[in-house]
């Protein structure tokens, strides 16, 4: 009798936070998809307060969303985030 491992890759995530601004369609697809598989994943709007893009410039270096700030990590382009939710959620 063999016995087959397989390898299991455990995720945990202590902070996902999703950056975002009205009316930008690529943030739109992003928003869309999250909703759409109900992730729960925190939403925050760069010009509900102006504190809120100070933080994505210093968090992610750059003032561009949307961005997925995973455990300090920033990750942009609409894609690679929709990508990225695929695989790890």
């Amino acid at each position: 009798m063999r016995i087959r491992y397989t390898k299991i890759e455990v995720i945990t995530i202590k902070d996902i936070k999703l950056y975002v601004m009205q009316g930008c369609p690529f943030c739109n697809k992003v928003e869309k998809y999250v909703k759409e598989n109900n992730l729960s994943v925190e939403l925050v709007d760069i010009k509900a307060d102006p504190k809120y893009e100070d933080e994505l410039v210093r968090l992610g270096g750059k003032d561009q969303v949307p961005m997925l700030l995973v455990d300090g990590k920033p990750l942009y382009e609409s894609d690679d985030i929709i990508e990225w939710f695929k695989e790890k959620l």
